[in-house]
């Protein structure tokens, strides 16, 4: 990527690969967090945009959510088939190609840009090498099924590790970049 504002796919898997059990439950990642909570308070002060799919959005709500708790002035945006009109200041539905929703994005200037997830918004910007980072951990619980990290599709990409980190409590950080 030629761009200085990076599109940052920051989430939390099982051990076996999966962002959440098929019905969208996140229980398995009730758990204490260490101090600076793996590295997400320092990561939220990177950005000023997150991305969302629909599920994950209207999953998060459902858990009693408040997109405020990101901070002030971050930018929220919901991928979703069928738009609906915001919901509240500083967010907004979009029913775009990934192909020219990401370079107009990151043309703005800003700081970097979290992807938030689901596994099929995540696959779709993948597909068309808009997603620079990734800073995945894995939390030690194996859940047998669910929603995998990455949407199913053929492909192959090649990741760099950047780093990785282990917490007293099992979790690993791992951060890669894409090849691309």
């Amino acid at each position: 990527m030629t761009s200085t504002r990076k599109i940052i796919v920051q989430i939390a898997t099982s051990a076996d690969g999966y962002i959440a059990r098929s019905d969208g439950d996140v229980g398995w990642l009730d758990r204490p967090a260490p101090k600076g909570n793996y590295g997400l308070n320092a990561f939220v002060k990177t950005i000023d945009t997150i991305l969302w799919g629909h599920n994950t959005y209207l999953k998060g709500l459902e858990l009693g959510m408040k997109l405020s708790v990101y901070g002030k002035g971050i930018r929220h945006y919901i991928f979703s088939r069928q738009p609906q009109p915001s919901p509240e200041p500083g967010v907004e539905f979009v029913n775009e190609p990934v192909s020219t929703f990401a370079p107009r994005l990151r043309s703005h200037p800003g700081k970097h840009i979290w992807m938030m997830g689901g596994s099929r918004i995540i696959a779709s910007f993948l597909d068309e090498n808009q997603i620079d980072e990734f800073l995945i951990h894995v939390i030690p619980v194996f859940i047998g099924e669910g929603i995998p990290l990455i949407a199913a599709r053929r492909r192959t990409i090649p990741l760099k590790l950047l780093s990785s980190r282990s917490y007293p409590d099992g979790v690993v950080g791992l951060h890669f970049a894409t090849s691309a």
